[in-house]
């Protein structure tokens, strides 16, 4: 009897945990296998089975189209290579197929023009090379010839730009920079930095718009909190708070091989490798011991929140501005191993007090059930209803909830949709901002939205809209698209910022 039951019950449960079981692309709806046996059992009514070569339109349609990609059984009494199953499977094949031929109909470009296109760049448009400039160049070309979301005609032919490296004087446009003009804004931070007691107001108004490479680092640590204006103070909070930090390491970092710490620090081992994975910077061990130490101790030292995935991420920007202190130029391929002690010492500490300084505001995102994300997407949700309604009824009419793109925006303050050399642009002007990373970030994810507007539009379905939000084309933005992003973010903020009343239903 007991066996029987046993049976029976590895009937009924046929899909187990790392069984093979078919995967299904976007393109190409799963099949069903109640359909499967209907038309073994009755080959006269083949004609009549209904085939999915319908877009789903709405969240519930392409719930419903593809929940049953999860309940292909293995029935033994399936006999999957009879003619009756493959003339069925050849029937969905060719469906889908035309499907596919029709959507990349839509995208062609000819050949001829492509190429005439690539001979013209001039040889000046090479930017520092690396070893990065290839996997990304074969990575969106090939992206753009499967994904019908990236389309080439919106992507004009630009050089590739290198994801860290020289940031301040690059633009996506690849116009020459500004040298008369960078001289002057450089000299004029050296000034205030250099004076007794910085004025960190006019330090924040000089910093929205950009800051210059050189100055950088020392510029985010007084923005930060993490230095003191007065100059006489600096060398010895340095020297204090680099202390401080390894004392940390010596107090805590053994204890994550304790049960109760098991976990995570588990997930910040599984994490750091998936952080950047396209720089060869952040795929060294030496960088990832790093990571794994700052992000630990973070979590140790806070555990209302612990340590959340996606905080990894913010590391990333304060590791590489604190680097280009030792570094001049192609810091995506640089060799840490080359550094001294003291250095990487110096960017560890000041890379963890800088994120725990930045992390203090925005805690609440990454609190239980992350209160501060929800709110954030709900005032995001509301802002754009107001700014552009045609949008939002376009999300409504396709069941697309803001949550399911716009929670990555806030949990990884855009660093999953933009570049790091956009990041660092970006966060320039997040430390000149009052609340730059809470408040104001809103308003540059809702620009950002709008940006994509008429891409938004052009999708009608589900399906379609969810991989564009996800998957957006921003692979070679630079300085100039971030600048125009924050203009019309500042905007935002100054019409809807002080009268929250006109965002709200």
């Amino acid at each position: 009897m007991a066996a029987e039951n046993s049976k029976q019950f590895w009937k009924r449960s046929a899909k187990l945990p790392g069984s093979i079981q078919p995967v299904y692309g976007a393109q190409h709806p799963p099949l069903d296998p109640r359909l499967t046996k209907n038309f073994i059992k009755e080959r006269s009514k083949v004609s009549t089975v209904p085939l999915k070569n319908k877009k789903a339109s709405s969240f519930h349609e392409f719930a419903r189209n593809t929940s049953d990609a999860w309940d292909i059984g293995d029935d033994e009494e399936e006999d999957f290579s009879s003619p009756s199953f493959q003339t069925l499977n050849s029937k969905v094949a060719l469906a889908t197929a035309a499907q596919v031929l029709e959507n990349h109909s839509k995208l062609r470009v000819k050949p001829e023009r492509s190429q005439s296109t690539t001979s013209d760049v001039p040889a000046s448009y090479k930017v520092i090379k690396s070893s990065s400039d290839a996997q990304l160049s074969r990575n969106s070309s090939d992206t753009c010839l499967r994904n019908p979301l990236h389309k080439q005609q919106s992507l004009p032919l630009r050089p590739i730009i290198p994801l860290v490296a020289r940031i301040s004087d690059q633009n996506a446009s690849g116009a020459p920079p500004m040298t008369v003009r960078e001289k002057t804004r450089l000299e004029k931070f050296r000034q205030l930095l250099s004076s007794h007691n910085t004025d960190l107001d006019e330090l924040r108004k000089c910093s929205w718009p950009g800051v210059p490479r050189e100055v950088r680092p020392v510029t985010w640590r007084l923005l930060s909190g993490y230095l003191p204006a007065n100059t006489e103070r600096r060398k010895l909070t340095l020297q204090r708070k680099r202390e401080e930090y390894f004392g940390f390491i010596e107090q805590y970092y053994d204890s994550r091989n304790e049960e109760h710490h098991q976990d995570t620090y588990r997930q910040i081992h599984i994490d750091i490798p998936r952080t950047n994975p396209l720089i060869p910077l952040f795929q060294q061990p030496l960088v990832q011991e790093i990571f794994e130490r700052i992000l630990f101790i973070w979590a140790i030292r806070h555990p209302a929140s612990g340590y959340v995935q996606g905080i990894n991420d913010l590391v990333t920007p304060f590791f590489v501005v604190f680097l280009s202190e030792y570094v001049e130029e192609d810091v995506e391929n640089f060799d840490v191993t080359n550094l001294s002690q003291d250095m990487l010492r110096s960017i560890e500490a000041d890379s963890f007090w800088c994120m725990s300084k930045l992390l203090d505001g925005i805690q609440d995102n990454y609190t239980f059930a992350q209160p501060g994300i929800q709110k954030k997407v709900k005032a995001l949700e509301e802002l754009v209803s107001r700014i552009d309604e045609q949008v939002h009824n376009h999300f409504r009419r396709y069941e697309v909830e803001y949550l399911q793109f716009a929670f990555r925006w806030m949990n990884n303050l855009l660093m999953r949709e933009l570049p790091l050399r956009c990041t660092i642009r970006l966060w320039d002007t997040y430390q000149s901002e009052p609340e730059g990373f809470s408040h104001f970030h809103l308003y540059v994810c809702a620009a950002f939205l709008i940006k994509w507007r008429k891409e938004i539009l052009d999708e009608e379905d589900f399906q379609g809209l969810l991989m564009l939000l996800q998957n957006l084309p921003t692979i070679h933005w630079g300085n100039e698209e971030i600048g125009l992003l924050l203009a019309e973010a500042y905007r935002l903020k100054y019409m809807f910022a002080d009268a929250p009343n006109h965002y709200r239903r």
